[in-house]
């Protein structure tokens, strides 16, 4: 009996056999297309079979669609499906990495990114470089590193100071300071307590000696506390601020020591010891070592005319002793006029005569008074 004649599909009769006793009955179906076949499965040999099985490789699923099986690899998994799959390496494309020396490769999102490594520079995809090779190739004030960088060779010691030139770190203390450069640096003082007897004085951080270079040329310098004083030696004397020097005659009248308007002059006293004598000038009269003060006059004509202009004041001219002691001393036009009384003769001046004979014969001299 014929079950599917439009496919040619031709049921074998059945045939009993007796096995142990029972009747066993076997039947075949003859195929010899895949549509005789279900979609799942293949026609080879004129039988429907599993097209999957021995197709894939390890770590491979197979799908069978329209009698074809169909090898692919598991989730997470990479390869020939047909022969194995591996689990997937994340980084796989940058084996072999595309990008230039130097460099490293990095998947991002499946898409290989190039970059210079660290202390690198340049072009990741032709290849990259270090910052430096030589001093040379930095600024003058960095320094190529052992890590081929471009960097501050600046490695001196606490509270030191550096400088840069050509590449090369120069370490210096500042200024006043004490310490090595290169390990650390210190102020020589903070107080004065921290500095010694010769040089007593804490300035700017620096033990000093107040009295340096303030005073002048050969002028002492002392301290009270920590202020100079500057003075000229006893025996000279000067601007100690400027210069000292020795004593001469002219310093004794500087500055004058003498009253107002008088005139200082060197001299000696009766010891032969260095003095300042002092004199009223001329037309001016008073004590020379208190004040001096003009004269009452210069000549005769400014004194009445019985008076004469003595040591510049206006004095009767007879003193007593222009004329002899017999004499008559008359002041006259400025000068003592000398005569003999009545009943006397001679040189007024000098002596008068009492007259022996009746004749009156008496002499008159005038005397000038001198000064």
């Amino acid at each position: 009996m014929l079950l599917r004649p439009q496919a040619a599909v031709l049921l074998l009769p059945l045939l009993a056999v007796l096995v142990n006793g029972s009747q066993y009955i076997h039947s075949r179906v003859v195929t010899s297309v895949n549509d005789d076949c279900p979609y799942s499965k293949v026609c080879t040999n004129n039988r429907c079979i599993d097209p999957c099985v021995g197709l894939c490789g390890v770590n491979a699923n197979c799908n069978t669609r329209n009698h074809i099986g169909t090898c692919v690899c598991l989730p997470g998994h990479v390869g020939d499906p047909f022969t194995g799959c591996h689990v997937a390496d994340p980084q796989a494309a940058c084996k072999p990495s595309p990008c230039g020396e130097n460099t490293q490769c990095e998947v991002v999102n499946e898409v290989p990114v190039c970059t210079c490594l660290p202390g690198y520079r340049g072009s990741p995809l032709a290849g990259c470089r270090h910052e430096c090779e030589s001093d040379s190739e930095c600024p003058h004030h960095l320094a190529c590193s052992s890590s081929y960088k471009c960097e501050n060779p600046c490695k001196c010691g606490e509270s030191a100071e550096c400088e840069v030139v050509n590449h090369q770190a120069k370490c210096t203390c500042p200024k006043t300071w004490l310490g090595n450069p290169y390990i650390s640096c210190r102020p020589e003082c903070t107080a004065h307590s921290d500095c010694s007897a010769g040089k007593p004085a804490c300035l700017y951080q620096k033990c000093m000696n107040p009295c340096d270079g303030v005073c002048g040329v050969n002028a002492d310098c002392n301290l009270r506390g920590i202020t100079p004083v500057c003075s000229c030696p006893r025996h000279m004397t000067g601007n100690p601020f400027v210069s000292c020097r020795l004593f001469e005659p002219r310093d004794l009248c500087e500055p004058n020591p003498c009253g107002s308007n008088a005139i200082c002059t060197p001299g000696h006293d009766n010891t032969g010891k260095e003095r300042p004598v002092c004199t009223c000038p001329t037309g001016y009269i008073g004590n020379a070592l208190t004040s001096c003060q003009r004269g009452e006059c210069f000549t005769d004509s400014e004194c009445p005319d019985n008076r004469a202009c003595i040591d510049f004041t206006c004095r009767n001219p007879c003193t007593g002793r222009e004329c002899s002691p017999n004499a008559t001393c008359t002041p006259r036009r400025h000068i003592a006029v000398c005569t003999c009384p009545d009943g006397t003769r001679g040189d007024a001046l000098y002596s008068c005569n009492s007259i022996e004979s009746t004749s009156v014969y008496n002499y008159g001299r005038a005397y000038r008074y001198r000064y």
